[in-house]
């Protein structure tokens, strides 16, 4: 893809828009619908590329996957329906599938073999890959197993009682798949909630689980029955057109049937300290998901220091909570996200280096960043990294920015939201 132009716009942002489906919902309906018996039906599913990797995974294990858009539809004879693949896997940049899937292929009578993009080949696998082994899974990978390729042996599992050293749905998801395949009961006590998406979904598929505060108990070789699942859209990707709405002058538009989980709402709650005019309305319960609209108005952006609980809520979002912090009254201070340093990027070098080189001032800590406010952007090159939610932060601030921005490598948007561009023309 050539380099893209983007230019400032001189007008207000007004309108409605539906965002695609949620991307860590999309990846476990299709786990789950093709764990369960019978024919499953998933509407508002998020086609991107990583999504689709989650797809084509269990399509070379022999589930019966037929993908039209946003609807998906699923028919499996079950756990025990599933084939060894012939292939190894490419998982392609996709880490949820790749450490949701080590925790299924653990327990399977399979010889499987996992690899990614380069990108994913840096992401540190060995925080799934050591509660999987003190279940009995046999794993290789790179460096002493903390890196794909990864080969997995299917055993026979033993549930565990586990407690994560860090604060990841996708680790806790993947022990908890291990845990549906493995013999007794596997528990998992979290210092922080994580999004609890798995524990929805397992509930949603007919399984047994129980959740007390931040302990998670269940009972492994159980069968789950095929349903119908509807997609939230995605918070993380409304997030960008919510900060683009804060920043470009007298905007207004409402974003409609976003999931309001309350374990992926921390940016609604940094939004409150940031003192931004935002209206939340819930309308719907579906498959254990609060769905609502948004509604956001331009506003008066204040810093604030945003740490502690609500990080592992906003993880996704704090690359553009960063730009919003940068158009701020005062500082902003953003503690306790180290996880940023293992995403698809090291978000945190990612995020400065990228408002660095528009003109704001930021600066990186071990576990964060500090954001004067009141900066002048100004258009220059800039990269995406290949990672789609720094593509995406930098468009929106090219929105603002005095000049235009040349957008190396905007491709990488599609992995999370391949429509991006398109709905951003419905608002402005």
């Amino acid at each position: 893809m050539k380099p893209l132009t983007l230019e400032p716009i001189h007008s207000p942002l007004s309108g409605e828009l539906a965002v695609p489906g949620d991307k860590s919902i999309s990846h476990r309906a299709i786990i789950f619908g093709s764990l369960a018996k019978g024919t499953t039906i998933i509407t508002n599913f998020l086609d991107g590329e990583d999504c689709l990797a989650t797809i084509k995974a269990f399509q070379l294990m022999g589930v019966d996957i037929e993908q039209q858009h946003q609807k998906v539809t699923i028919r499996s004879k079950g756990i025990d329906g599933l084939t060894e693949p012939l292939l190894p896997i490419n998982l392609g940049n996709s880490g949820t599938t790749a450490r949701l899937l080590l925790g299924v292929l653990a327990g399977l009578p399979f010889h499987t073999t996992l690899y990614g993009d380069q990108s994913l080949t840096k992401r540190p696998m060995d925080r799934i890959a050591k509660p999987l082994e003190q279940m009995g899974a046999k794993l290789d990978g790179r460096e002493m197993g903390k890196y794909l390729p990864m080969a997995v042996r299917g055993q026979s599992l033993k549930g565990i009682t586990f407690r994560p050293q860090v604060k990841s749905a996708q680790v806790k998801s993947g022990v908890l798949l291990a845990g549906l395949l493995a013999e007794g009961k596997t528990t998992i006590i979290e210092s922080t909630k994580t999004r609890d998406h798995t524990e929805n979904m397992l509930t949603a598929f007919g399984g047994n689980i129980r959740v007390n505060g931040n302990e998670i108990t269940l009972v492994g070789k159980q069968q789950l029955t095929a349903a119908k699942i509807q997609v939230p859209g995605d918070i993380s990707s409304a997030a960008f057109f919510i900060v683009a709405a804060l920043l470009v002058p007298n905007s207004e538009i409402t974003i409609k049937e976003v999931g309001l989980n309350h374990t992926r709402t921390g940016i609604l709650d940094a939004l409150a300290a940031m003192n931004v005019n935002i209206e939340i309305k819930e309308t719907a319960h579906v498959g254990g998901e609060v769905i609502g609209s948004i509604t956001i108005k331009h506003s008066q952006i204040h810093g604030a220091d945003i740490s502690g609980d609500i990080i592992p809520r906003m993880i996704d979002e704090l690359p553009i909570i960063a730009l919003l912090a940068t158009q701020a009254k005062g500082k902003t201070i953003i503690r306790d996200a180290e996880e940023l340093r293992y995403k698809e990027t090291d978000r945190i070098d990612s995020v400065v280096q990228t408002l660095t080189a528009l003109g704001a001032n930021v600066k990186p800590t071990n576990d964060g960043m500090i954001i004067e406010g009141g900066a002048s952007l100004k258009g220059t090159q800039l990269n995406s990294y290949g990672d789609h939610r720094i593509g995406m932060m930098i468009v929106i601030a090219s929105l603002i920015c005095e000049g235009n921005i040349t957008l190396i490598d905007a491709e990488a948007i599609n992995v999370s939201y391949p429509r991006f561009f398109e709905d951003l023309k419905k608002i402005t």
